[in-house]
């Protein structure tokens, strides 16, 4: 039994995995990436400081931990 298909209609995308990624969505990535990172740090900077304990106001003034 022979089939015979008169039109085919497709998209087909190529792409190579050197080029996923354009450099402007790389670039908007990594800044992303980095400024979470700035976020986290400076959250567990201010839980540090939220836990830390002191004598007070005069050891912080005085630099003291």
């Amino acid at each position: 039994m022979d089939v015979h298909i008169n039109e085919v209609v497709s998209t087909v995308r190529a792409v190579s995995n050197d080029t996923m990624l354009s450099q402007r969505a790389l670039e908007k990535i990594v800044r992303t990436v980095l400024s979470a990172m700035r976020a986290q740090r400076a959250d567990e900077e201010r839980t540090k400081t939220d836990r830390r304990v002191t004598n007070g106001a005069r050891d912080e003034q005085e630099g003291e931990d």
